[in-house]
């Protein structure tokens, strides 16, 4: 892989189309929620994050690869509007003020308004699945795990190197 692909590989996530209404709104939710999720379930836990936005990161590349579609930024953006729901999922929202849903709703939500904007919603469907995975492995599993007395209780952990990179090497005693 060339310099330039590896280039274009990580601006794939960045990009959301042309100028538009969707455009906004995917660039809003993914600020938001991104920063929602650093503040709140990752807080004091940066590795974590970053291993979660590399997991998403991984699979979605590997999917995209037999959909031929170009840019993953909105596959980025509903895996954390999936996790962000799940993690949340009491509290209560409003759609533009039409309708009020719960959390774990959202992704949902947007993709029927991607649906509204003619938008594929290959990618968005990706997301969510890419989400459930992550959230699944993440929150699901090592609660299981710990009722079952498996030995192997974490699978998503983050690795020594990039917990002394970021920061977190002391919070790892502390979350698990």
């Amino acid at each position: 892989m060339n310099k330039q692909h590896a280039v274009s590989k990580q601006n794939s996530y960045l990009f959301f189309g042309v100028f538009s209404v969707d455009f906004l709104f995917h660039m809003y939710f993914l600020v938001r929620y991104s920063r929602l999720l650093e503040e709140g379930d990752f807080r004091g836990r940066t590795a974590n994050y970053v291993l979660m936005l590399l997991f998403g990161i991984s699979c979605i590349s590997l999917v995209a690869v037999y959909t031929h579609v170009h840019f993953l930024g909105s596959a980025l953006t509903f895996m954390m509007l999936y996790v962000w729901g799940r993690r949340n999922e009491d509290v209560k929202m409003s759609f533009l003020g039409f309708f009020t849903f719960n959390a774990p709703y959202l992704p949902w939500v947007m993709l029927g308004f991607s649906v509204l904007f003619g938008n594929g919603v290959v990618m968005d469907l990706i997301g969510i699945a890419v989400g459930h995975t992550y959230y699944f492995l993440e929150f699901v599993y090592p609660v299981v795990a710990e009722i079952r007395g498996w030995r192997l209780k974490r699978i998503l952990e983050p690795p020594t190197p990039l917990l002394w990179l970021l920061g977190n090497y002391e919070a790892r005693a502390v979350h698990h």
